[in-house]
């Protein structure tokens, strides 16, 4: 008996420590969400599907389509990726695949493959390949900076051709 105790007494078994989840602590489909300010509407998002984390941060894995507005509630530009991320800590987006922005008074458009858009300064940047079109002038170049509404911006390492007015 006292060996059949002892045998018993050497098989503790080990408690499994608990495990941290890191999934998505929310899951939403056929998103919609809209930015004001004043009581009036600066952006209009729409997603298939959000994860959002536990530290706040979010996933778009079906990607975005986002609207901006003018305080008159008038398109300004809009911007689509193919899935995007959204950092709350920085208060910063990156969108990816087919990354395209698009400024409507201008008729305007960038594509890219990546790109980061900041909504407190309202600026966009890449350090990717761009293509940017805009009624008979296209530009390429590796990164750049921009307005998030394209009305300037920065065009590292351009190639391409453009029209030139003299004023």
């Amino acid at each position: 008996m006292a060996l059949a105790t002892l045998f018993l007494s050497c098989n503790k078994k080990e408690k499994a420590l608990p495990q941290v989840y890191d999934g998505p602590l929310r899951v939403a489909h056929d998103f919609t969400t809209y930015t004001t300010e004043k009581d009036r509407v600066k952006a209009y998002l729409k997603a298939k599907t959000v994860f959002e984390f536990q530290n706040g941060d979010r996933e778009f894995p079906e990607g975005v389509y986002i609207e901006f507005l003018d305080t008159l509630g008038n398109l300004t530009s809009t911007l689509r990726a193919n899935s995007a991320f959204y950092f709350k800590i920085e208060n910063k987006w990156r969108g990816r695949g087919d990354v395209e922005v698009k400024n409507i008074e201008k008729n305007q458009q960038l594509n890219t493959e990546e790109l980061f858009w900041y909504p407190g300064t309202q600026k966009i940047s890449t350090e990717k390949f761009v293509t940017i079109r805009d009624f008979n002038d296209v530009a390429y170049g590796t990164g750049l900076d921009a307005a998030q509404d394209m009305s300037y911006y920065t065009l590292k390492n351009p190639t391409g051709t453009m029209e030139v007015k003299d004023q």
